[in-house]
C-alpha cells in the first residue's frame, strides 16, 4: 500500500461517519458491481476509495475492470445487455449516457437528485449529460481538463526558459532551443486516444471556433478547413521534436521523461497529477504546468468528466446499491477524496479545494471559471464527451496516420472529413 493510499484510507474513514445517509428497505444489503476501465496506476486506486466508502457505509462491494479502451468497457457492457444481465453500475461519458438512456435501460435517479439538490450544485457543463432527456440517469465523479501543457522545470532552466509560452509561435522557438541542448522537445505515447488527445488540444489552440464546428458539430466544412491544414501543420513540427521510440508506447512512459528532464513538454489531462505525486515528482521542483498554448489569447479549456451510470435492477439489494453509490459519488466528502487521487477537480461546484489539492488542481478551477465567464470551455473530443463513438474512432484513425506517416497536412484534412461523412 502506498503512502498516498494510506491517507486516502484514513481520510475514507473519516469521511464514512459524515456521508449522507440513505433512505431504503431495512433488509436489503445494498449491493454493486461497478464496469469500469480503471484497472491500474493512480485511476485504480482512486476507484479503490469509492470501493472503500461503499464498504464503510455497509455496502457489498464488487467490480470488474476492463483493460484498455472505453470501446472494451462498452463492448462487455453490449454484451451483458443482450444476455439479460445489465450491470448496475458503469464507468461511461458523454454522449454514450445519452444513447444509452433512450434504450430506456437506464435508471431513474430524479428523486435521488431532487432530494439531494443535485441541479444546483453540479457545474452547469455536467448536469445536460447526465440528465438527457429530463431524467437524471449518472452521477459524475469529477470534471478533468485536456488541454493541460507539463513542463520539466530542468529542461525549461537549460534553455533559460522562465515562462511557459502562451502561444503555438512561443512554443516552437521554445521546443526549437530545447532540441538544440539536446533535449527532447516533446514527449509522447504512440496510441490513438493519446494521438487524438495532442491533436484535440493542438486544434483548440489555433481556434475555439474551428474545434467547436469540426469536434462537435462535425461541421465537413471546418475539418477541411485552412485552418484545420494549419493545425496539422503546428501536429507535424510537433511529431518532429518526438523521439523516435514513441510508437506504441502507453501514457505514462512519457510523462516520467518529462518529470526526469528527458523531454521539455507533453500534453495530456490532468490524470498525470495522479500519477506524479504517487512517484514522489513534485510541482516547481521536476515540473510546471499551465493551460496548452492559445494563439486567441483567450482562456482554453477542454473538459472531460468521469461519471457512473446506473441500469434498471429487479435485485432490491442491487436497487439499494445504486441509491447508495450515486449518493457517495455526489457526496462532498468523496468529491474531494477521489479527486484529490485522481488529479482532476470536483464536479460539484461548492467543494472548497483545501491544500490538500495540489497547484495545478487550484489553477484548474481558475481557469474552469475564467474559460466559462468567456464562453471558450468545450467538450472534449478525444475522450468521449463531444461524439458518439464511431466519429471519434474515425477521426483517429486519420489522426494517427498522419503522425506515423508522411502524409500532408492538406491530404489529412481531406482524408479527416471523408472518414467522418462515411460514418453518417
Amino acid at each position: 500500500m502506498t503512502n498516498l493510499h494510506k491517507k486516502l484510507m484514513v481520510t475514507v474513514a473519516a469521511a464514512a461517519v459524515t456521508t449522507l445517509a440513505i433512505a431504503g428497505s431495512a433488509h436489503a444489503e445494498p449491493k454493486t458491481n461497478l464496469l469500469h476501465q480503471w484497472h491500474s496506476g493512480s485511476n485504480a486506486e482512486a476507484i479503490n476509495v469509492l470501493g472503500t466508502m461503499f464498504e464503510e457505509k455497509g455496502g457489498s462491494w464488487k467490480q470488474t475492470a476492463i483493460p484498455g479502451h472505453t470501446s472494451n468497457t462498452i463492448a462487455r457492457l453490449r454484451a451483458d445487455v443482450i444476455s439479460g444481465n445489465p450491470p448496475s453500475a458503469v464507468q461511461l461519458k458523454g454522449p454514450e449516457i445519452g444513447e444509452w438512456a433512450k434504450t430506456g435501460l437506464t435508471a431513474d435517479l430524479n428523486a435521488l437528485a431532487e432530494e439531494e439538490n443535485w441541479e444546483t450544485v453540479v457545474a452547469p457543463e455536467l448536469v445536460s449529460v447526465m440528465k438527457p432527456h429530463g431524467t437524471w440517469v449518472a452521477s459524475p465523479m469529477n470534471i478533468h481538463r485536456i488541454d493541460w501543457m507539463w513542463a520539466s522545470k530542468s529542461a525549461m532552466d537549460a534553455i533559460g526558459a522562465e515562462e511557459l509560452p502562451k502561444t503555438w509561435d512561443e512554443f516552437n522557438v521554445l521546443a526549437e532551443q530545447m532540441a538544440e541542448k539536446g533535449i527532447v522537445p516533446v514527449a509522447h505515447g504512440g496510441q490513438d486516444w493519446i494521438d487524438g488527445t495532442l491533436f484535440e488540444i493542438v486544434v483548440q489552440g489555433i481556434s475555439t471556433d474551428l474545434f467547436r464546428k469540426a469536434f462537435i458539430e462535425l461541421d465537413l466544412e471546418a475539418l477541411n478547413s485552412p485552418e484545420m491544414v494549419a493545425a496539422f501543420d503546428q501536429l507535424r513540427k510537433m511529431v518532429g521534436w518526438m523521439d523516435p521510440a514513441f510508437p506504441g508506447r502507453g501514457w505514462e512512459e512519457p510523462l516520467n521523461m518529462m518529470a526526469k528532464g528527458e523531454a521539455g513538454f507533453y500534453f495530456h489531462g490532468d490524470w498525470a497529477i495522479g500519477t506524479m505525486n504517487a512517484a514522489g515528482y513534485e510541482y516547481g521542483k521536476d515540473y510546471l504546468c499551465a493551460g496548452a498554448p492559445m494563439n486567441s489569447g483567450e482562456p482554453g479549456y477542454i473538459l472531460n468528466s468521469d461519471s457512473v451510470v446506473f441500469f434498471k435492477q429487479s435485485d432490491p439489494e442491487f436497487i439499494e446499491g445504486q441509491k447508495m453509490m450515486a449518493s457517495l459519488i455526489m457526496s462532498p466528502d468523496f468529491q474531494k477524496v477521489f479527486n484529490v487521487a485522481k488529479g482532476s477537480i470536483p464536479a460539484r461546484m461548492d467543494v472548497e479545494l483545501g491544500d490538500e489539492f495540489n497547484p495545478c488542481q487550484q489553477l484548474n478551477l481558475v481557469d474552469l471559471k475564467n474559460a466559462a465567464e468567456a464562453g471558450t470551455v468545450v467538450r472534449s473530443m478525444a475522450h468521449n464527451m463531444a461524439v458518439p463513438e464511431k466519429f471519434r474512432k474515425a477521426m483517429f484513425t486519420v489522426i494517427s496516420e498522419f503522425i506515423t506517416s508522411d502524409m500532408s497536412s492538406e491530404d489529412a484534412a481531406q482524408k479527416m472529413a471523408e472518414a467522418v461523412i462515411n460514418e453518417y
